[in-house]
């Protein structure tokens, strides 16, 4: 199956010029979604990660699957005052402003395995965001893993010093 022919493409948004690429219409598709999990499941299961941490709310549709089919654990970076309790905090700059990245302390332990997950690899300002977050707290990135890469956005040039998977590339 052509997993990119289930991702639909919104021309000039979220402004003129830029092709938004909605994986949304891939996870209307069961059978498409089953197959793009288990696809990232073959790619990934050496890792054997402890943790699949996702760093945004839509990074979860992948990484949730993908953690229960691993046998791994599942945690996810939260905006500032998105939970209660012992919050770590991780600022940094996205390429269009400073964000703050939040977890709960006791989600990563030091020595922890992770594999950082989420549907998309653009300028990679996120993912390299939630990478150091782990390694702060004491984890060891064993990977990251998007479901879409726009190769030409640079984001892997960000994860150089990590083992990066991406399913479907745009040469955007």
């Amino acid at each position: 199956m052509d997993l990119k022919s289930k991702i639909r493409e919104i021309k000039d948004f979220p402004r003129e010029g830029i092709n938004y690429k909605d994986v949304g219409t891939l996870l209307l598709d069961g059978d498409a979604y089953r197959l793009a999990v288990q696809g990232l499941y073959r790619q990934c299961k050496h890792k054997e990660a402890d943790l699949v941490l996702c760093p945004k709310a839509r990074g979860l549709m992948i990484g949730a699957p993908l953690a229960y089919i691993l046998g791994a654990g599942l945690a996810s970076l939260h905006r500032p005052a998105g939970m209660p309790g012992n919050v770590f905090s991780w600022q940094y700059d996205q390429d269009f402003g400073e964000k703050t990245l939040e977890i709960d302390r006791d989600a990563i332990k030091p020595g922890t395995k992770v594999l950082v997950a989420d549907e998309l690899l653009a300028t990679g300002g996120t993912a390299a965001a939630a990478v150091k977050l782990v390694e702060e707290l004491g984890g060891e990135v064993v990977g990251t893993v998007f479901l879409i890469e726009l190769t030409g956005l640079g984001g892997r040039v960000k994860l150089r010093d990590y083992d990066t998977i991406s399913l479907v590339q745009y040469n955007y």
